[in-house]
């Protein structure tokens, strides 16, 4: 009896001992986090040290200036968008038949109850960069910190070979971390990720090391529908573990790491070879299980998984930036919270104090590398722009959280902001930099902000530019805003441009991705059969001519996003073309059919810039090939079926009766004349009607002459948009023209005419002294082309082109707009194979109608 009671009381303890180890955990990390939340006392004004502080080489500073990415000595180019695109797209044209983690399926260990080795001293480093180099594959993760830095940093890498794990400790390694930039961009050596968009990026931007060959099972799910995506889901199902993603919002700075937060850690990384393994085994079934009806029996679903994968990695990290800091912002935050209806006094004076509120606490985040949120939330400058608190106390009061140490070490400069209106934010940053910028003030001078302050430095008294009051600066941005709403609403895609549908080869490769317009146009005919519904994909029961790899056209085989391919706006987009209309549509057949090469998505805002770009580029392309971009004189020719050559002479003193005008300028005076001549001044009415006599040769016009002038120049379809708006009547004859030109060949297209104009096509930028006759011809005019646009212009430049230097010159020529795309855009997000010097040509099959030898 006595032996059992003893054996129950030391059950009891032990239980009781259990209890309180799980006790007295859960209330440290209470404690943690609650000393971690702990505001600052009032008036202190301190400000503690950061792990970052020590940092003595930062990639990503807090200036305005853009991220600098690595440059290679070996394969270094002004023109490169990445670094490693050569590898990278080499991996996304030859993907390798299967991963080698593959065959070690049974050497993968479940269970996490072995040690790890703690990386935290370059010689550790290297020696973990040596046991990497000779592994094929090892998995990675990281772990983030942003809530006490403006841009983020990593606080800890987790990697996982086979046999064993490593948790590297990157704040204490951050400067000598480039040891593992040779391991990341082997091309030969396989790493594991798991939704790895963010941490290829945060690699850039913190180390410079770049990921080259990925295996990325997030998008192994996609490919296989799983119903969840998530690494929790993969754990639970694969592994049977659970685990507390809540763990993942924890501070990961703080040194040591609890052994909740280490066993978090190695959890993500140590269990991810595994479950790639099982990803891969699934998408390698599949393919043998969906596609055994016909040879090959390979659909290829890894193939596809490791080219999405990869193309991840052609992300590059870029800078978020605005013109005007804290702008945007503070347009956002009255927007949500000044919905009300309030006078315009009051709307005027609210704007203001919360643009300089919102400019003030962006160059604080950047001086001391805080978040924004931590600064100051948007929550508290509401409430400070409404109450203007008149003494500092009462600035703490208002505010709806603690204040940080910033707003406490600051709040002079902050009482002073929303004391005085008249205040000039340069006048209050300049007082900053006058008076806190010392070794030991409360803005220490670090690796983060050195650049920021030089830059406000040598801009004394104009820092930030403003022009505008904060009011005028909110209220612009708002009408920009309303007005940039109202174009995306109009203008933009209403659904998916790209369906990702896949079209195979009978013998089981890729040959495109399309729309599901395509795939139905294939299968309504019984040329192909579904072997996939979801996403669709079907194969093709004939043999077709060429594949996409044999042309070195790989762009066409890799799905692509519904993104804007320059800053990743997924909410809207609209299609773009590089290489612009007005030239292509003169190309050859064989270098623009079916070809989508060069029509990419854009958001609004980048494709303004695209545009300005291109218009630019237009206007060198005009100089040089002495091709106006507009047609720079039109003339009546009466009824005649053929006209003699006028001559003409690029003599800037040579007379040429007064005959002809600008097609923009006849349209535009004969609709004045049409709409309002009756009521408007003789002398302007007199005026627009010399205009449209110049067209007709100087006789008198007549109000059908008016009308038809309205249509001169517009090809059809421009004709029936113009009369369905304007509601004029349209029974005119579309005219064929005559082109006076500087030594171009004078035939732009045929069609069938009932009357002639003649159109000159010099331009004063390019007369010179001869006094040689511009020949002047008679011009059959294409139905399709406007004399409006670029049209004719582009017409000639191609005609040129190819008569110069034949197809080769085409090629040149789209190369050189694509260059121009890149340099304007520096796009982060192009599909997979996008490149500048993509050939465009294809062949044909014997059956297509643009095959040359169906032709007559």
């Amino acid at each position: 009896m006595a032996g059992g009671s003893r054996e129950k009381t030391r059950a009891v303890i032990v239980v009781a001992c259990f209890v309180a180890a799980i006790s007295g955990a859960i209330l440290l990390r209470r404690l943690r986090k609650r000393s971690r939340s702990r505001s600052p006392k009032i008036g202190g004004g301190s400000i503690e040290n950061k792990p970052q502080e020590k940092f003595k080489r930062v990639l990503a500073d807090n200036s305005y200036s853009p991220f600098k990415h690595l440059k290679r000595d070996d394969k270094g180019s002004p023109t490169e968008l990445h670094p490693y695109e050569e590898e990278i797209t080499h991996l996304l044209q030859n993907p390798s038949v299967l991963p080698d983690f593959v065959s070690d399926n049974g050497n993968v260990p479940l269970d996490m109850s072995g040690s790890y080795t703690w990386v935290d001293t370059e010689p550790e480093l290297k020696s973990l960069a040596g046991i990497l180099s000779g592994e094929k594959v090892f998995a990675v993760d990281t772990e983030q910190h942003s809530f006490r830095s403006f841009l983020g940093f990593t606080a800890l890498m987790q990697i996982s070979t086979v046999k064993e794990d490593f948790l590297i400790d990157t704040i204490a390694l951050h400067d000598v971390m480039d040891i593992l930039r040779p391991v990341f961009a082997d091309p030969s050596i396989c790493k594991v990720f798991h939704g790895s968009d963010n941490d290829v990026i945060w690699l850039q931007r913190d180390f410079h090391i770049y990921v080259v060959n990925m295996f990325d099972t997030a998008k192994a799910c996609e490919i296989l529908s799983k119903p969840q995506k998530s690494l929790a889901y993969l754990l639970e199902v694969y592994c049977g573990v659970i685990t507390d993603k809540t763990l993942q919002r924890e501070d990961w700075r703080i040194r040591p790491l609890s052994m909740e937060m280490i066993k978090y850690a190695r959890c993500d990384a140590h269990y991810l070879l595994y479950i790639a393994n099982c990803l891969s085994s699934e998408l390698h079934s599949k393919n043998t299980s969906e596609t055994s009806s016909f040879s090959g029996d390979k659909l290829n679903f890894f193939f596809e998984a490791s080219r999405r994968s990869n193309a991840v990695c052609m992300q590059l990290y870029t800078k978020e930036t605005e013109p005007s800091p804290g702008t945007s912002a503070a347009t956002s935050i009255f927007s949500r919270t000044f919905n009300q209806k309030l006078d315009l006094a009051k709307v005027s004076e609210l704007k203001d104090i919360i643009w300089k509120l919102c400019a003030w606490r962006d160059l604080m985040a950047r001086i001391h590398d805080e978040s924004l949120r931590y600064v100051l939330s948007d929550q508290s400058i509401s409430a400070l722009a409404v109450k203007l608190p008149k003494v500092p106390q009462q600035i703490y009061g208002t505010m709806t959280e603690s204040p940080s140490p910033i707003v406490v070490s600051h709040i002079d400069e902050l009482h002073n902001l929303l004391k005085n209106s008249n205040l000039s934010i340069d006048d209050l940053f300049d007082n900053i930099l006058e008076m806190r910028l010392d070794p030991v003030g409360c803005c220490p001078l670090s690796a983060y902000n050195y650049a920021l302050l030089s830059q406000l430095s040598s801009k004394r008294g104009d820092m930030f530019n403003f022009s505008l009051s904060g009011s005028e600066k909110v209220a612009q941005t708002g009408s920009k805003r309303a007005s940039r709403e109202l174009f995306i609403k109009k203008f933009s895609c209403k659904s998916p441009v790209y369906h990702n549908c896949r079209i195979y080869a009978s013998d089981g490769r890729l040959l495109c991705y399309c729309d599901r317009k395509k795939l139905e146009w294939y299968l309504q005919r019984d040329l192909a059969k579904m072997v996939e519904n979801d996403p669709p994909a079907i194969v093709l029961l004939f043999e077709p001519k060429g594949r996409p790899d044999d042309e070195d056209n790989d762009f066409y085989i890799q799905s692509k996003r519904n993104i804007c391919v320059s800053c990743g706006e997924e909410k809207h987009y609209i299609r773009y073309r590089i290489i612009p209309s007005c030239y292509r549509m003169h190309f050859p057949e064989h270098l623009k059919s079916h070809r989508s090469h060069d029509i990419v998505l854009l958001c609004v805002d980048c494709h303004e810039k695209a545009h300005k770009a291109a218009e630019r580029y237009k206007r060198k392309v005009a100089e040089e090939f002495g091709v106006p971009l507009f047609v720079q004189k039109i003339v009546d020719s009466g009824e005649e079926k053929v006209i003699a050559s006028i001559g003409l002479t690029n003599n800037k003193n040579s007379n040429d009766g007064g005959k002809g005008v600008s097609p923009l300028h006849l349209r535009t005076a004969a609709m004045a004349l049409l709409r309002h001549g009756s009521s408007m001044p003789s002398e302007r009415r007199d005026q627009l009607m010399e205009t449209v006599k110049a067209y007709y040769g100087g006789r008198e016009v007549s109000e059908k002459d008016l009308e038809s002038a309205l249509l001169v120049g517009m090809n059809p379809n421009e004709r029936r948009r113009f009369g369905k708006k304007k509601g004029l009547p349209l029974t005119l004859d579309y005219k064929s023209t005559t082109l006076i030109k500087n030594g171009f060949p004078s035939n732009i297209g045929n069609g069938e005419n009932n009357g002639h104009n003649n159109i000159s096509y010099s331009d004063n930028h390019h007369n010179n002294d001869s006094s040689e006759a511009c020949e002047v011809g008679v011009l059959e005019s294409d139905r399709r082309l406007s004399l409006l646009g670029h049209g004719p212009h582009g017409k000639l430049v191609v005609e040129q082109l190819l008569e110069k230097y034949g197809d080769e010159g085409i090629l040149q020529f789209c190369q050189k707009w694509r260059e121009v795309f890149v340099e304007a855009l520096q796009p982060q997000f192009l599909p997979g194979g996008w490149n500048i010097k993509h050939s465009g040509k294809r062949d044909f099959g014997d059956y297509s109608v643009y095959n040359p030898t169906k032709k007559v």
